[in-house]
């Protein structure tokens, strides 16, 4: 986790992993919504199928398989405004994990787990794909510090 005193160091860390990882890098934050037309296997399938050059069919295949990680084959045929705030994350997770040799980076996760505080559902949520992606960071402000549990402090 790396933590920020404000919102300008925190995009300028970002902007540095996306120029460092290039199109490696996949984001997941409440400024990078799911597609609203599609539902929630679409909304992934997509990002599969494009970064790997898979069919229609063998994407959807693979991502209800993802989706069964988490227990929630049940929303594969959901849109964003029907999923609640940890089932939008762990789809918004699952998106970013499509790339191949994925480097994700979580932007303010308490903004988009809006009322869940536990920062072991993150960790634990990232353990359930870590097949899925090379490294992850968390990129937070000091202020998340007792929330998150400090793990790697920008000012070290």
């Amino acid at each position: 986790m790396r933590l920020f005193t404000d919102q300008a160091t925190l995009d300028a860390a970002l902007s540095a992993l996306q120029i460092l990882e290039g199109p490696r890098c996949s984001l997941v934050s409440a400024e990078v919504p799911l597609i609203s037309n599609l539902d929630v296997c679409r909304n992934i399938a997509l990002i599969y199928q494009y970064h790997r050059d898979a069919s229609k069919k063998y994407a959807l295949d693979f991502v209800r398989q993802c989706l069964q990680r988490f227990g929630l084959e049940k929303i594969a045929h959901k849109k964003n405004p029907e999923l609640s705030n940890e089932e939008r994350f762990y789809v918004m997770l699952l998106r970013a994990a499509m790339i191949e040799r994925a480097v994700i980076a979580i932007d303010c996760p308490f903004r988009m787990l809006l009322y869940n505080n536990d920062r072991d559902f993150i960790y634990e949520a990232l353990e359930k794909i870590d097949d899925l992606f090379v490294r992850c960071e968390i990129f937070d402000y000091d202020q998340e510090k007792q929330k998150n549990g400090l793990i790697h402090d920008s000012k070290n």
